[in-house]
C-alpha cells in the first residue's frame, strides 16, 4: 500500500510540478509587447491620424496609453484598458487637434505605452520625436482669366508659399497633377487639365487649385473661369453587314471572349465594353508623364489630310435600321492616301505601342507635363516604347487596324488622361493666347 502511495505522490507532485512551470510561464512569461505604426509619423498637422496597432502574444494586453509633451506639459492622446486576460490584439486610432491642446507650432514628442498582463508586467516603450505644422500652404495664381471651350483644354500657373508632395488642380471630382517650372524667388508648379466635353456647363463646374503640404495640411483657391459655348455634331452611323464580315473576325481572333458570339454581338460588345476599357487602358499609360516640357510650338496636323470625324461627334450606330449602340467620338479622323506617312505631332517620347483595341495598332507620345498625342488604325509602327522623337519624324503608316471602315488615321490629344480636343494645339494662335502667354505671365 505505501508502494501505491508513493506512486500516487510523485504523480501528483510531478503535476504540480507541470502546472507550476505552465502557470509561471504564462503568468510570469518575460516577452515584451509589440507596437506597429500604420504610418510613419513625421509632422502633425491641423488634423493628424494614424493608427497604433498592439499585440502580445503571452498573456495578453493589459493597458495602453499614447501621449504627446511640448515644453514640459503632456496631453494624452489615447488610452485604452483591459482588464481581462487573453486579448493578444488591439489597435488604437489616435486623432491629434494641436489647436484643441493649445499646441504651438514646432516640436514635439510622442510616447506611446504598452504592458501585459504578465505578473512582470513587460512594459513597451516608443518614443519618436515630430514637427507640428499647422500652417497650411498659401496658393497664389498667376492668371486670373481661363476662357474653356467644352472638351477643351487649359493650363495654370500659380505659386506655393512652400514645397509640397501634392498640389493639383481640381475640375469636379477629377485630379490633374501639377508640374514644377522654373521661377526666380518661388515655388512655381504648372497644372494643365481639360474640361469634360459632355454637358460643362459653368453653374455646375467647379474649378480649383489644390495643395496639400507633409503634415496633411490642405489649401483650396477656386479658379475664375468662362466656359464658351460650343455645339457638337450627331451622327447617324449605319453599320452594314458588309463592315460586320470585314471588322468583327479582327476582334474575335484577337480576343477569346468574343469567339462564338455573333458578328453583330460581337460588335455591340467592342463598341460598349472594350471601348471603355479602352479608355481606362488610355487613363493608365497617361498618369505617367515626364515632368519637363517636351514640345515646342504649334502641334502638327497630317498633310494633306481631309477629315473626316471631328472631336466629340455623339455617334448614334444602327443594323437594318434599329438602334444598336453609341459613343463618342474622342478623336479627329484623317484621311490620305493608303498607307500614308504618320508624323510626331511634336516632340516627345513614345509612352505606347502596340495593338489598342478600337484603336487598332497604336502609338502614344508623351510630350511631358501630362500632354500625350494618340495615333490609330496604323498599318505599321516604325518606333519603340521610351524611344525619343522629333516633330515631323516619321512614326507609322496609315491603316485600317482596329474599328476602322477605310484607311485613315485617328488622331486624339489626351491631357492628364482626359481626351481633348486636337484643334486647339493644332492652332499657333490658340497656342500663343491660352498656353504661351499665360505661362509667360509674371
Amino acid at each position: 500500500m505505501n508502494k501505491y502511495l508513493r506512486y500516487l505522490f510523485f504523480i501528483v507532485l510531478i503535476a504540480l510540478v507541470g502546472v507550476g512551470i505552465w502557470a509561471f510561464m504564462v503568468y510570469y512569461e518575460g516577452e515584451d509587447p509589440e507596437i506597429i505604426l500604420s504610418r510613419d509619423i513625421k509632422m502633425i498637422g491641423q488634423q493628424t491620424t494614424f493608427d497604433v496597432i498592439c499585440i502580445d502574444r503571452k498573456s495578453g494586453l493589459r493597458n495602453v496609453s499614447v501621449d504627446i509633451s511640448q515644453d514640459g506639459k503632456k496631453y494624452t492622446l489615447s488610452s485604452l484598458n483591459l482588464p481581462q486576460r487573453g486579448v493578444n490584439k488591439e489597435t488604437l486610432t489616435v486623432d491629434v487637434f494641436p489647436e484643441d491642446l493649445k499646441l504651438l507650432d514646432g516640436t514635439a514628442t510622442i510616447d506611446i505605452t504598452v504592458t501585459d498582463h504578465s505578473l512582470r508586467k513587460n512594459t513597451k516603450a516608443v518614443t519618436f520625436g515630430v514637427v507640428i505644422d499647422t500652417v497650411p500652404p498659401r496658393i497664389s495664381p498667376v492668371n486670373f482669366s481661363n476662357y474653356i471651350n467644352p472638351g477643351g483644354s487649359c493650363v495654370i500657373a500659380y505659386n506655393l508659399s512652400e514645397n509640397v508632395p501634392l498640389s493639383c488642380v481640381q475640375v469636379d471630382n477629377t485630379f490633374f497633377p501639377s508640374y514644377p517650372a522654373i521661377a526666380s524667388d518661388a515655388v512655381h508648379r504648372v497644372s494643365y487639365f481639360a474640361i469634360p466635353i459632355m454637358d460643362a456647363a459653368e453653374k455646375s463646374l467647379k474649378i480649383s487649385i489644390l495643395a496639400e503640404d507633409g503634415a496633411g495640411n490642405c489649401s483650396l483657391c477656386p479658379v475664375s473661369f468662362h466656359i464658351r459655348n460650343k455645339r457638337f455634331r450627331s451622327d447617324r452611323m449605319n453599320i452594314s453587314q458588309r463592315f460586320l464580315e470585314m471588322k468583327m473576325p479582327e476582334f474575335q481572333h484577337r480576343y477569346k471572349d468574343l469567339r462564338g458570339t455573333t458578328l453583330l454581338e460581337a460588335f455591340s460588345r467592342v463598341n460598349t465594353e472594350m471601348r471603355a476599357n479602352n479608355l481606362k487602358t488610355i487613363e493608365t499609360i497617361c498618369k505617367d508623364s515626364r515632368p519637363e516640357q517636351l514640345w515646342e510650338g504649334t502641334f502638327l496636323r497630317m498633310k494633306n489630310a481631309a477629315t473626316m470625324a471631328t472631336f466629340g461627334d455623339r455617334r448614334t450606330y444602327y443594323h437594318d435600321g434599329r438602334e444598336i449602340s453609341k459613343s463618342v467620338h474622342m478623336g479627329v479622323d484623317l484621311a490620305s492616301t493608303k498607307n500614308a506617312p504618320v508624323e510626331a505631332s511634336n516632340g516627345g517620347v513614345v509612352a505606347f505601342t502596340g495593338y489598342l483595341g478600337i484603336y487598332g495598332d497604336t502609338i502614344i507620345i508623351d510630350h511631358g507635363m501630362g500632354i500625350f498625342s494618340l495615333y490609330g488604325h496604323l498599318s505599321s509602327v516604325n518606333v519603340k516604347k521610351g524611344q525619343e522623337v522629333k516633330k515631323g519624324e516619321i512614326i507609322g503608316r496609315t491603316g485600317i487596324t482596329g474599328m476602322a471602315g477605310g484607311d485613315h488615321l485617328h488622331f486624339s490629344m489626351i491631357v492628364g488622361g482626359k481626351f481633348v480636343n486636337p484643334v486647339e494645339w493644332w492652332d499657333p494662335h490658340w497656342i500663343k493666347d491660352n498656353v504661351t502667354r499665360k505661362l509667360a505671365s509674371p
